[in-house]
């Protein structure tokens, strides 16, 4: 089997609501490249690229990318370099990728996850069974709140925990007053059994006003908080002065980054995406310096849709350290939309078929490669040009 054709569309889906983070305030979610990937015996495999333009690295560190530059990549310097291949040779052929083109990892990402889903399906096996087997075949979900209302933010988590939902990831950064009476608020009407996270997105000033809040938070039961300011130093001066668990994420991007974040002791905690370090393929490898370092992550992502969740979840079922409740969202087309919040940020998705959500978890896709058919009525609807 040869890879022998391509097309990329940009999708965009109607939002439940507005979810914005300290570092997105002016971009929009769900509006993301699918990349379709094909072959000359007929199969077709999928990937997204959920690209933000303000998203990224530290200090200029991994840049943004936006549906456009990933289109741009692929079509002049990726697929030109995987055309004529066979998609099971994925670790040759993210080497081809990284010698035309350093950098952008959403564009790469694409391409691999088409890969490995063309892979599976040429097995007959799950992409899960590609990257070692599965661990588990759910994951816990987080629900997200993006910087809302406080009062509107705590009504939707409690509505989340009564749909089954355990653990509320609450976005914070930009006001420290309003993030610490969140907390507070969160915790006096969810009790005790429910887990609550915090997310700043880079977005706190400086190491003693993260210091700070952070500590004004402990109090309420914080479970972790995640990415407070922006470099890996700096996250260290945080983890050693306050008395909740540090999560890295715009920080941890590649294996090295992990190496420095192990070695500055600056976090036990990443959070682990298809996207950030360029793929499934590469995402393994940051999971196995995680893992020998000692840490454990949970999936993260951009709020994907079908196809690029369904990636993230294969990846959490084949991650041994992927225990924390993880921002997958529950991608469901409309017909298949019964009123539930929880896990839900869109109001339609590509996927022809619901995931399968179970008790605040989302169920492991189980069909050959990523699991998940894109409906091509739904393409038409919600596809605009590049």
């Amino acid at each position: 089997m040869k890879i022998t054709g391509y097309r990329c569309y940009l999708v965009t889906l109607p939002p439940r609501r507005v979810h914005n983070w300290a570092s997105k305030m002016e971009t929009p979610i769900g509006s993301h490249l699918l990349l379709r990937l094909e072959t000359d015996e007929g199969l077709v495999g999928w990937g997204e690229a959920p690209a933000i333009a303000t998203w990224g690295g530290a200090h200029m560190t991994y840049f943004g990318e936006t549906p456009r530059t990933v289109h741009h990549i692929i079509a002049d310097y990726l697929f030109p370099v995987v055309v004529g291949h066979s998609p099971l040779a994925i670790g040759p052929l993210h080497a081809a990728m990284d010698r035309v083109v350093k950098g952008h990892p959403y564009a790469k990402a694409a391409v691999d996850m088409a890969l490995y889903d063309l892979a599976g399906q040429a097995l007959g096996v799950p992409v899960y069974q590609l990257l070692g087997g599965a661990y588990r075949d759910r994951l816990p979900i987080a629900h997200s709140l993006g910087i809302m209302d406080n009062r509107q933010a705590v009504a939707e988590a409690e509505r989340a925990v009564a749909e089954g939902v355990r653990t509320i990831k609450a976005k914070t950064g930009l006001d420290p007053a309003r993030d610490i009476e969140l907390v507070r608020l969160l915790r006096e009407a969810l009790g005790p059994e429910v887990q609550i996270r915090v997310d700043a997105n880079e977005g706190y000033r400086s190491v003693s006003e993260a210091v700070r809040v952070t500590r004004a938070m402990q109090p309420f039961d914080l479970a972790f908080t995640e990415q407070p300011v922006a470099d890996i130093e700096a996250l260290a001066l945080i983890a050693r002065q306050v008395a909740v668990p540090v999560m890295a994420d715009e920080s941890a991007w590649t294996p090295q980054d992990i190496l420095r974040i192990h070695a500055l002791q600056a976090a036990e905690l990443i959070s682990l995406y298809v996207t950030k370090p360029g793929g499934l393929f590469r995402a393994r490898e940051v999971a196995t310096v995680a893992e020998a370092a000692g840490l454990r992550c949970d999936i993260g992502g951009s709020i994907e849709m079908g196809v690029g969740n369904a990636a993230n979840l294969h990846l959490g079922a084949a991650t041994r350290i992927a225990e924390l409740a993880s921002v997958c969202p529950v991608s469901r087309p409309a017909e298949a939309l019964e009123g539930q919040i929880a896990g839900v940020y869109y109001l339609d998705d590509i996927i022809s078929e619901p995931l399968v959500y179970e008790h605040g978890t989302l169920l492991v896709p189980q069909r050959p490669g990523l699991g998940v058919q894109v409906d091509e009525r739904k393409l038409a609807k919600y596809a605009v040009a590049l």
